[in-house]
């Protein structure tokens, strides 16, 4: 049976595309565009998730949430285009259980909705689950953002494009280096030791950057928690 989730979201456009992915990629999808509407549609319909826009006619996000917390288990993921970290905590503390903030990718979207539905409904182990977005340079970990710089993206997806094979230092200069630029061999070392520390804020028990004695890196799954 598909996982359904309610999108509240007054912004058509916005709405239309999330739809779109996640219908693609299983889910069934309902819309309410009013956050005064959402409680009395969750107490006759349900759903496993709301993606929860932060400002909408009626009532906000942030309240609706509140709210919701008193009468469901579904999980919340806020979406909100207001960054200050005073909004984010507070929605984390009503009760979501992750935020988005926009503008963003809705291949990220369908990524931190897997993820947050495996860690509220105890869902099977994780499938790999990190997503490149070129666009955004931007990659995210069982949708979670791993915050990295150009340099770093860029040498996640060269490794990520072919897993298990090994890549030398030089190999992974010209790949990060377009430029005529000369750079040392410890500099591919700092830029992997910091990738694998932002993996592993994200995923602690998760290892995807490893390295072959004497040769170079290559990507592989390791555990994930």
């Amino acid at each position: 049976m598909a996982e359904r989730i309610l999108i509240v979201e007054d912004e058509d456009k916005i709405a239309d595309i999330l739809r779109d992915y996640l219908l693609q990629h299983g889910f069934e999808v309902s819309r309410l565009t009013r956050g005064d509407e959402v409680e009395a549609w969750m107490r006759d319909h349900g759903a496993d998730l709301v993606l929860l826009d932060l400002m909408l006619p009626g009532k906000n996000g942030l309240d609706v949430c509140k709210a919701l917390r008193q009468q469901t288990q579904a999980a919340i993921v806020m979406v909100t285009a207001r960054v200050e970290e005073i909004d984010r905590l507070l929605g984390l503390e009503l009760g979501a259980d992750d935020y988005i903030c926009k503008p963003f990718s809705p291949r990220e979207v369908v990524a931190r909705v897997k993820a947050v539905l495996r860690r509220t409904h105890g869902g099977a182990s994780a499938e790999h689950d990190l997503v490149l977005d070129d666009a955004g340079w931007r990659a995210t970990l069982g949708g979670r953002d791993l915050g990295l710089t150009a340099v770093e993206y860029q040498l996640l997806k060269v490794l990520a494009a072919q897993p298990g094979r090994i890549f030398s230092r030089e190999q992974l200069m010209d790949a990060m280096y377009r430029d005529t630029r000369v750079v040392s061999d410890r500099t591919v070392d700092s830029h992997v030791k910091k990738l694998r520390k932002k993996v592993a804020d994200v995923s602690p028990h998760r290892e995807i950057i490893h390295s072959v004695y004497g040769v170079g890196y290559k990507f592989e799954w390791g555990a994930g928690a």
